[in-house]
């Protein structure tokens, strides 16, 4: 069995409702058991907690200088940026102003395993969702990286 501190649950998602109930249900004998209170969590937080959850997060292309475990994970998570061109990274950040204004939230994506030019392309095509369609988007989004964060808590990393 596995406790986690409010603390490192934080780090895998920045709702205070999420972390709540999370931490509430643990401790933990599993990944799985983890991950299946994480998915009842995520799906029971509404759009403000979602928000807040969001604002957690760096945008796309501007990975965050900080020293903590959050930080240090989005740098590895979006490392697929780190060797993109100029173009790529401007289009990233002028598509990033546009999602902003248009969803009023960063855009949030999985960037695990995808490159730049995979980056810009998903948020091109996002940026023709409608509202509804764009929140259960973000909701599915988050659930992959909070999972992804998750597996790292556990296993130490």
């Amino acid at each position: 069995m596995r406790e986690l501190s409010r603390e490192d649950l934080r780090s895998c998602c920045a709702s205070a409702r999420w972390v709540e109930a999370v931490a509430a249900r643990g401790p933990y004998e599993d990944l799985d058991g983890l991950r299946a209170a994480s998915e009842s969590a995520l799906a029971a937080l509404t759009w403000q907690d979602v928000l807040e959850a969001l604002a957690a997060h760096p945008r796309i292309g501007e990975r965050p200088g900080d020293a903590g475990r959050e930080a240090a994970w989005s740098r590895s998570e979006q490392s697929g940026t780190a060797d993109a061109g100029r173009d790529v990274l401007d289009a990233i950040r002028e598509g990033n102003a546009a999602y902003e204004s248009r969803f009023g939230h960063v855009y949030l994506v999985r960037a695990t395993g995808r490159s730049a030019g995979e980056l810009l392309a998903l948020l091109r095509e996002r940026l023709g969702n409608d509202e509804e369609t764009e929140r259960k988007v973000v909701r599915n989004e988050l659930s992959e990286i909070v999972a992804l964060r998750l597996a790292k808590l556990w296993e130490g990393r």
